[in-house]
């Protein structure tokens, strides 16, 4: 993937004229977002960048105003200047805490937007309540988050790894893929953990007589999986299950396919669109992939009322980075559009000031709001979690054009896949998915 690195308007000092005005003044024209995300090691390439390349091209859109369709028309947030100061993710959860305090604390930012990963999800969520920073967490997918804690200025603004795992059985389903028996591969956090237990609750629902094998759970980074392919091979089982991303996704597939484990097993990826770009044709025909929700190629084919919103972000990216936006991009874009829906109804309750974190954090709460992936609902944890709309499509390389497709996709509705308000993940997928929405 080309990844430019340079800096927009958006991304950059205060401008001149800011700077003559007064320190209220200044402060009052613009919004400050402190954004985390990995810019080096193994999870860079294929999904840090192109996050904060996402949230590049979108605020730069945003601060010009007009740029965008409906309700986004107006400039920056609620007219106030957005900019921004990054944090690399890369470092581990201590790290990760204090660069949380220095850009509370130091950089005086109005609003944190971070993380990828699981851990330093759980490790940033206390620490947000603590200091009483209004914070979204972007990605990171266990659903431990709010399943396990409560918080008053936290918010994720999209599902977690239950919805994935859900929609990969029901895929299987729906295309009436017989299942014997299945084994998976997963890193060994709580993402990779979490994520196998909600693809076995799926199945013991939807295949109640397949019969269950090896878990592998390699540590994060690990490179390296030849002992682990090995005893896949050996099993033979009948799909082979990784929720494995950046660098450790496409180490596991090439070394998996160049020892013919596709062939063996069908393989289905959790959260596999991100590493498209990379592999290319090195990544097989017919894995079941998804991508953490209706983005990327999935959104690109879909159309409908959205299609204006998706193709105006979508072209912008290509047009500044030469590739077109996977997953990672569009839940950053959720984000961001989901922050400006808070700050602009915040405003519009406070007669027109920029809002602190309380008043952040109540008009985010139960908010709803439209996004290239689709329709944006904080519909758990009391307002505090989010559930979207899925899909899962199968690869296919299309040689005339010297790309890879999503053909045969499924879209799934919100709350088809995602378990109801006051339901933990597992106690809905050992209940057998009370409450479920599914045309």
């Amino acid at each position: 993937m080309t990844t430019k690195t340079k800096i927009g308007g958006a991304f950059a000092a205060l401008t001149l004229a800011a700077g003559l005005a007064t320190p209220a003044a200044a402060q009052d024209d613009t919004f400050k977002i402190g954004v985390i995300t990995f810019l080096s090691g193994q999870a860079a390439e294929s999904f840090g960048v192109p996050a904060l390349n996402g949230g590049k091209v979108l605020i730069d859109m945003l601060n010009q105003g007009g740029q965008l369709p409906a309700p986004y028309t107006q400039k920056g947030f609620g007219g106030m200047t957005i900019e921004v100061v990054e944090v690399d993710e890369a470092g581990g959860a201590t790290k990760q805490v204090q660069e949380f305090r220095n850009l509370v604390q130091r950089e005086e930012v109005d609003a944190v937007v971070g993380y990828v990963s699981s851990g330093n999800c759980l490790a940033i969520a206390p620490v947000a309540d603590e200091l009483k920073a209004f914070t979204i967490l972007y990605d990171c997918g266990t659903p431990r988050v709010f399943e396990t804690g409560s918080f008053d200025y936290v918010f994720r603004t999209a599902a977690h790894a239950t919805m994935d795992n859900v929609s990969l059985a029901r895929y299987l389903k729906a295309r009436d893929f017989p299942v014997e028996s299945f084994a998976g591969l997963n890193q060994d956090y709580a993402w990779g953990q979490d994520s196998w237990a909600d693809f076995k609750g799926s199945m013991a629902q939807i295949y109640p007589d397949a019969e269950e094998k090896t878990a592998l759970f390699p540590k994060f980074g690990a490179g390296q999986y030849g002992t682990e392919i090995s005893a896949l091979l050996r099993e033979r089982a009948s799909l082979v299950h990784s929720s494995n991303w950046g660098g450790d996704l496409q180490g596991f597939l090439l070394q998996a396919t160049a020892r013919g484990l596709h062939e063996r097993s069908q393989l289905v990826l959790a959260a596999g669109d991100h590493v498209i770009p990379q592999l290319q044709d090195k990544m097989p025909d017919g894995i079941f992939l998804g991508a953490r929700g209706v983005n990327g190629l999935a959104a690109k084919a879909r159309g409908g009322e959205l299609a204006e919103l998706t193709d105006t972000l979508w072209n912008a990216y290509e047009a500044e980075y030469e590739a077109f936006p996977v997953q990672a991009p569009f839940r950053m874009w959720q984000a961001l559009l989901g922050l400006k829906t808070a700050v602009e109804k915040a405003m519009a309750e406070n007669g027109g000031k920029k809002p602190n974190d309380e008043e952040l954090a109540a008009a985010m709460e139960g908010l709803a709001w439209d996004a290239p992936s689709g329709r944006i609902e904080m519909a758990l944890a009391g307002g505090h979690q989010a559930i979207q709309p899925n899909a899962i499509g199968t690869t296919k390389w299309n040689e005339a054009e010297g790309r890879m497709e999503l053909v045969d996709v499924e879209y799934f509705a919100a709350r088809c896949v995602n378990p109801p308000e006051g339901t933990t993940s597992q106690e809905w997928l050992a209940a057998g998915f009370p409450g479920a929405q599914c045309d």
